[in-house]
Formats: C-alpha cells, sequence, structure tokens
C-alpha cells in the first residue's frame, strides 16, 4: 500500500508498505546530479556523497559502518546523473537504528577537513582506474562524444583537476545551495507504518528552510558522426546511440518494447544476428537512457577491428527493418511479455519497489501502479512501434563512439551516411 506526505517545506515522504516480507528499504533521495554542475564542478555531488559517510558531530566513521554491521544491514550511496541517492536496508525491528544513522549523516555531517583529504586520494584513485574495463569505459567515452560540453555528458566522478581543487567550503557551499527540501524524497518500503516513519523524521527535516532554486544547465545539443578513440586492445568497443525519449514521454511503454526488440535480450534482434547467426560478438545488447529533458537508445557491441563495419552496418540495417514496420505479431507479444516479466520480477525485493516510488515521483509526479505499467505495456502495437522506430531509428542520426585499435581498418563515410572524426582529447579521461 503506497502513502504520501508533503511537510510544508515541500520534502515528500513516500512509503510502500509490504507487510508480507521482513526487510525494509529506507533512502533519502535529492533530485540533484552530475547535470547540475557548472564547468569548475565537475565530481563534486559525487564527492559530496562519499563525504556524507565521514562523520558525523556525534558518530565517527567507524561507528557509522559498526552500527549497521551489527544489525546484518546494509548502508550504502549512490550519485546518478540527475539524482543522488542515500540508502539502508535492515530487518523490520531495526528500522529505528536505520532512520537515525541516515537522518544522522545527511543532517550533521560535518566535513572534516582530514576526511577530505582521505577521501579525495580515494577518489582520484577511482577516476584512474575508471577505463581498466574497455566496456564499461566506452560508455563513458560515448557520453562525452554525444553530449559534448554538457554536464550530461561528464564523467560522474568528475575530473582529477576538478576534484584536486575541492575545498571544505566549496563542498559545504554546495550542499546548501542543492540539497533543498523541495528536492528531497524520504522514501521506505518494506514492512514498515508509514505514519512512524513520518513522525520520525518530520521534527528534523521539516525544520530545514524552503527555498527554490532555478534549474541548472538546459537542454543538451546531441552531436552525431564517428568517434574514434585509439588504444591497443583485444576487441573494439563500439557504443552507439540515436536520440530517444526523455523521462515521462507517455510514449515510453512503446519505446521499452522496441529497445527489446532490437537487442533487450538473447532473443532480440542484434543478439541473434550478431552473435548468434554471424558470431561476430560475446556481448552485444540495446539499452534506453533517459533524462528530464533528453534521451538516447544504445546499442553496446564488443567485436574484433576487421568486423567493426559489419557489426555497425547490421545494427544500422534492423534498425532500418524497425523502421519499416517489419515486425511479427510473434515477436511483439514475446517482447511485450519479457518486459512484463522483468518488471514484476524486478519488484520482489524492497530496495526495488524504494526505487521504484521514488522514480514514479520525480519521473511522473504520481505512482505509476504496477497494473498500469502491465496494461501500458500490452496495449503497445506494432504500428506504435513503427512510428517510433520511424522517428529515432534514423541511422545518418547515430553517434558512434569506437575505442580500440582500428590501425589500418577504415571507419571513413560508414554506409549510413555519417563521416567519422579523429577523436578530440579530452580532459575527463584518459584515451
Amino acid at each position: 500500500m503506497f502513502d504520501k506526505t508533503v511537510l510544508e517545506n515541500g520534502i515528500r515522504i513516500l512509503t510502500e508498505e509490504r507487510p508480507g516480507t521482513r526487510a525494509v528499504s529506507l533512502g533519502i533521495w535529492v533530485e540533484n546530479g552530475s547535470r547540475h554542475e557548472e564547468r569548475g564542478q565537475g565530481g563534486i555531488s559525487h564527492f559530496v556523497e562519499h563525504l556524507l559517510f565521514k562523520g558525523t558531530e556525534t558518530r565517527t566513521p567507524q561507528r557509522i559502518a559498526e552500527e549497521m554491521d551489527s544489525v546484518g544491514g546494509v548502508i550504502n550511496a549512490f550519485t546518478g546523473k540527475e539524482s543522488t541517492c542515500y540508502y539502508a536496508k535492515v530487518l523490520d525491528e531495526h528500522l529505528p537504528l536505520a532512520v537515525a544513522v541516515l537522518k544522522d549523516i545527511f543532517l550533521n555531517s560535518t566535513f572534516d577537513t582530514e576526511e577530505i583529504e582521505r577521501e579525495r586520494t580515494v577518489i582520484l584513485q577511482e577516476i584512474a582506474s575508471a577505463d581498466e574495463n574497455p566496456e564499461d569505459f566506452v560508455h563513458e567515452l560515448f557520453g562525452l562524444d554525444y553530449f559534448g560540453d554538457h554536464p550530461l555528458g561528464r564523467p560522474i566522478c568528475g575530473e582529477v583537476d576538478t576534484v584536486s581543487g575541492f575545498t571544505r567550503n566549496d563542498l559545504v557551499a554546495f550542499v546548501a545551495d542543492r540539497y533543498l527540501p523541495g528536492r528531497i524524497i524520504i522514501a521506505a518500503a518494506g514492512n514498515l507504518s508509514h505514519a512512524e516513519l513520518v513522525n520520525a523524521v518530520a521534527e528534523e527535516f521539516g525544520a530545514r528552510p524552503s527555498r527554490s532554486l532555478e534549474e541548472a544547465n538546459g537542454v543538451p545539443k546531441v552531436g552525431r558522426g564517428v568517434f574514434v578513440h585509439h588504444r591497443e586492445l583485444g576487441q573494439v568497443h563500439i557504443c552507439l546511440g540515436v536520440p530517444a525519449l526523455a523521462h515521462g514521454d507517455p510514449r515510453h511503454y512503446a519505446a521499452h518494447v522496441l529497445n527489446t526488440l532490437l537487442g533487450g535480450g538473447m532473443s532480440s534482434r542484434l543478439f541473434q544476428e550478431i552473435r548468434e547467426r554471424r558470431g561476430r560478438a560475446y556481448s552485444v545488447y540495446s539499452f534506453l537512457s533517459a533524462y528530464r529533458d533528453a534521451g538516447y537508445l544504445g546499442v553496446y557491441v564488443g567485436t574484433k577491428a576487421e568486423w567493426t563495419r559489419e557489426v555497425i552496418d547490421i545494427t544500422a540495417d534492423e534498425m532500418c527493418k524497425l523502421a519499416e514496420g517489419k515486425v511479427t505479431g510473434e515477436e511483439l507479444e514475446r517482447a511485450r511479455n519479457q518486459l512484463v516479466g522483468n518488471t514484476l520480477l524486478g519488484l520482489e525485493s524492497a530496495d526495488s519497489w524504494m526505487s521504484h516510488v521514488v522514480r514514479s515521483e520525480m519521473h511522473y509526479g504520481r505512482q505509476v501502479l504496477v497494473d498500469e505499467i502491465v496494461q501500458g505495456v500490452h496495449d503497445v502495437t506494432a504500428d506504435v512501434v513503427t512510428d517510433l522506430a520511424c522517428e529515432f531509428l534514423l541511422p545518418e542520426a547515430m553517434t558512434v563512439t569506437l575505442l580500440g585499435d582500428l590501425e589500418g581498418h577504415s571507419v571513413d563515410c560508414l554506409p549510413f551516411g555519417t563521416s567519422a572524426s579523429e577523436a578530440v582529447a579530452r580532459p575527463t579521461v584518459n584515451t
């Protein structure tokens, strides 16, 4: 059962009561992420996230860890492009402890200067090691190639120069400017009482002064073309994408069906054609990335250098077939059932329910019920999928990022009409 309370200062408290479980997941979300950073602030949201675990007025970092470990609980956080979340998962009987610890780190972190320096070193190591996995690194490069200098394209961890320069005043001021009540959501799911959670957090969180904040950074301009990032690797890692839907677009069910048909599973067109029929890759998949005012449908493939053009040709060809309406009823039904099954199985945990209620609130301003999701997916027709494919799956609109050793393998004038361009030296990553 879902419930919602809005405090006078705008903080939203959301719960999904699920008495059939012993687990409770509690999260404090802030609608602030790396896209809200100015050019010289790259990585500050992520830095702040790390520091909130480094001590409060009454708890040392060790005590924070020990308190959660002592009850078998988990406490952690993550920073995304548009939000940051601090969360804990415990048995229902230990929810008061989770509330107390999360409240403390969120409201009373001291930003100790010694801890700042220690964590700066950790984050710089994180940046240095970010390119160790080429499959992950190519996605980071794609973001830069696709969004250019817009903060949506920059790495969440930031850059060496910016992270090295943050002062305590910078970090404290950023929290004061961005962690505002109207952007804060406290959410919980599992075996809990909504009223009890509201009582536990309302006084301290309700005392936070409310003020408005203008949105930072406008709609991004999207790049297109082929970007080659040379590195001596055994494979070429390909990440390509075309513009797609932003959060909240009513056609999002059709977009998910389209993605599933293209490369969303082992029965998808790209997996079957590239891996199963031609043996040109081990890993191949497509995915959707959506933000409040932009989005893209992406494809990843890891392949040999000599097969790079063939793989891109196959991808472009499958996109064209979808845009031409070549979708069978059996294929469509399989994709819809796959999506419904994935959605329902994905909501089997308290963690996923906690995330679901928050993302519904942030993306749609209301709760999206499971029955609505199921019905929305089943209502997607072949014509709707085709219309969406005609709008977005345009090979000439592709941004193609290539990471690997392509020496001797031309990528100029790819068959779908784009021209290759050499990768520009980028300060945010090591290529």
